[in-house]
């Protein structure tokens, strides 16, 4: 995506652009830097961008729009958003034949126009079916942020900014893995930073004060008491954090996190892992950037559970996870906090 950005700010622009994934966070800004890139001045812009959405209009009416001349300036921008949700075409024949027209327009683009085609996430097999076939040189995936850590330190390098480890390891645990979150949590952080001091790098205080972690009751304690198999300690720190977030998004953060710990713990635990170096060990974990300086505290945590213990608690944080999700009935979030630590730890 680096690539890319790079050649829109350089001002090479594509005819044609296919975004598809889930992070419509991510396609959003591209579309604004290409309609930036590509209009000198905002009443240009706004005299030549025609937005559409899918489910308003059909393939020959998208290369209809592509294909008519801008108004007083040398391009325009045509932006269909829900492409995955096209309106029907009418019969098979004229289905057809919009397809035939689709494809020659993406063989030979019209020079004066910018055609971006954003569709959420598609399969595999529907990338191949017809018109999404013809797309390929044009593709641009988007996928779901795995790694919140990996891309917040992008995300923060590109303006110049650094976390401290544990600043890092606080924002990715209570930031939900979503482009958009990160996103407008880490600018509101940069803006609180830049007032207190004159470098770019933003610090555990910092993350607790801005994000509002608590700095007795947070996933790190909770963690600790994990290690020590501390039931009552684990579930008072749990209940607490659950108080400061709101009981069921606090409860989804401790689950999301608790995932991710027992995850590391049982691949740790893998034949050869504990050969491993430091550098190896953060890479197979996950953890990338100023993250693997934890890698050596995972390695002292595998040491005190067995197999069984982590993934008893893998299932146990599977069935939370439905339980909040209400895909099982279950009580209120107090009592699937509980039930959860007894799982785990009991």
């Amino acid at each position: 995506m680096s690539d890319l950005k790079k050649q829109i700010a350089a001002g090479r622009l594509a005819p044609v652009y296919f975004f598809q994934g889930p992070e419509s966070w991510l396609k959003e800004e591209l579309a604004a830097r290409i309609r930036a890139a590509l209009f000198p001045s905002e009443n240009e812009a706004a005299l030549n961008t025609m937005v559409l959405y899918g489910q308003d209009v059909t393939l020959g009416e998208i290369v209809s729009a592509a294909s008519e001349y801008p108004m007083f300036t040398e391009k325009k921008l045509v932006i269909v958003r829900q492409f995955d949700k096209l309106k029907k075409g009418g019969s098979r024949e004229q289905v057809q034949l919009q397809e035939e027209s689709f494809a020659r327009y993406l063989a030979d683009p019209a020079s004066f126009a910018v055609l971006v085609l954003d569709a959420e996430e598609l399969d595999k097999k529907e990338l191949e079916k017809a018109h999404y076939r013809h797309l390929k040189p044009f593709r641009h995936d988007f996928p779901a942020v795995k790694h919140v850590d990996l891309f917040t330190t992008e995300r923060a390098r590109e303006s110049g900014w650094e976390f401290e480890p544990e600043a890092l390891k606080a924002f990715s645990a209570y930031i939900e893995p979503s482009s958009r979150q990160i996103c407008q949590e880490l600018e509101k952080l940069t803006l609180y930073v830049s007032d207190k001091r004159p470098e770019k790098r933003i610090t555990l205080d910092d993350v607790c004060d801005c994000v509002g972690i608590s700095r007795k009751y947070n996933v790190f304690e909770l963690e600790k008491a994990l290690v020590e198999k501390n039931l009552r300690l684990c579930s008072g720190i749990a209940l607490m954090i659950m108080e400061q977030e709101g009981q069921k998004e606090g409860l989804m953060n401790i689950v999301r996190y608790l995932t991710t710990f027992y995850i590391r713990i049982w691949k740790l635990q893998a034949p050869g892992m504990q050969q491993k170096s430091p550098q190896e060990t953060a890479a197979a974990l996950g953890m990338f950037g100023r993250q693997e300086y934890f890698a050596k505290n995972y390695i002292g945590y595998a040491k005190r559970f067995s197999t069984v213990e982590a993934e008893r608690a893998i299932l146990a944080l599977r069935d939370a996870d439905a339980a909040l999700k209400g895909i099982v009935q279950s009580g209120d979030e107090k009592y699937t906090l509980l039930k959860l630590m007894q799982q785990m730890l009991g």
